[in-house]
C-alpha cells in the first residue's frame, strides 16, 4: 500500500472528497515528520513505533569506481514493529 492506495481507502471509507483525503493524509505525514525532526518518537498502539537512529561519519567506498569518499553524519527513522502487528501477520 502507498499514499494514493491510503488516500483512496479514506475517501471511500469516509465519503470524503479526494482533496480532503489527500489533506488529511498530508496532515498526518506532516505531523509525523515534525515529531521526528525535534527528536520525539512516534508510537501508534497496534502497528508499532518510530525513533531517529542517528549516524557519526564514517569513510565509505564508491563501489563503481572504487575511491574512498567522506560520509557525513545523517539521522535515519527507525520503525519497530509492534506486538500487536506480528500476532496479526502471523495468524494461521
Amino acid at each position: 500500500m502507498n499514499k494514493p492506495d491510503l488516500i483512496a481507502a479514506l475517501q471511500k471509507k469516509d465519503n470524503l472528497t479526494e482533496k480532503l483525503a489527500t489533506e488529511i493524509i498530508n496532515l498526518i505525514f506532516d505531523g509525523f515528520t515534525d515529531a521526528l525532526k525535534n527528536g520525539g518518537r512516534i508510537e501508534i498502539r497496534g502497528l508499532g513505533s518510530f525513533h531517529i537512529r542517528e549516524y557519526g561519519a564514517y569513510t565509505g567506498r564508491n563501489p563503481k569506481t572504487g575511491e574512498s569518499t567522506a560520509v557525513k553524519p545523517k539521522k535515519l527513522p527507525f520503525f519497530k514493529v509492534g506486538r500487536e502487528l506480528k500476532k496479526r501477520i502471523n495468524r494461521d
